[in-house]
């Protein structure tokens, strides 16, 4: 099992802490639902109900999908039940930490911003990402580092996508569904092939 990060537990802890979240997560567990849908089951206004969906969202609990106009809520059951093993093995996160220093050089190397390669120092360990990050601009700096593997001018099918997020995290279907909002890929209709966003196309990044 890999080492537990105590940050986040607490972020999944504090994600599921409230009665009309868990409720959320007992419905998406059966099936797909709209936020009118939620509302009604929940006795809720639709803002509310869209406030909780975000908390578990940000927490990867709960990923959407466009039908048509309409957006459809479903429940991330891999990150689920990577949050059971955790809780499984709660000890772990439990211990004291390991103050064994570890190699940070390969930040240096990267082309990015001192604020990003800070952040990378505090959610990466063996370059890896150890969670992804709630708060946008975090999630960003993981972002901008994650497509400095991309070659412009490539186009990728969605198991080379896959395959290079996997690198870095294993949950890749949330990683590549940020970097495509954000504008960082870009994503045929259809979604058979992705491409990195030429540099003179804006991004939300």
């Amino acid at each position: 099992m890999a080492r537990l990060d105590k940050q986040v537990l607490l972020e999944f802890f504090k994600a599921l802490a409230d009665e009309n979240r868990l409720a959320i997560i007992g419905l998406l567990h059966r099936r797909e639902h709209n936020v009118g849908q939620l509302a009604e089951r929940l006795q809720l206004t639709e803002p509310t109900v869209s406030h909780h969906l975000s908390k578990l969202r940000k927490v990867g609990l709960v990923n959407i999908t466009a039908v048509g106009n309409e957006r459809r809520y479903r429940l991330n059951k891999e990150a689920l039940e990577r949050f059971k093993r955790m809780v499984g093995g709660v000890e772990e996160a439990c211990r004291a930490p390991d103050h064994t220093p570890s190699d940070i050089r390969w930040l240096d190397e990267l082309p990015l911003s001192g604020a990003d390669k800070k952040v990378l120092k505090n959610y990466t360990e063996e370059r890896r990402l150890r969670h992804i990050p709630a708060k946008p601009k975090r999630l960003l700096a993981v972002l901008r580092w994650i497509v400095l593997d991309f070659e412009d001018g490539v186009l990728y099918t969605e198991r080379q996508v896959n395959a290079v997020i996997k690198k870095y995290h294993d949950d890749h279907t949330r990683l590549r569904r940020e970097l495509i909002e954000f504008g960082f890929l870009r994503r045929e209709r259809g979604g058979g092939k992705y491409w990195l966003t030429p540099e003179d196309e804006p991004t939300t990044g």
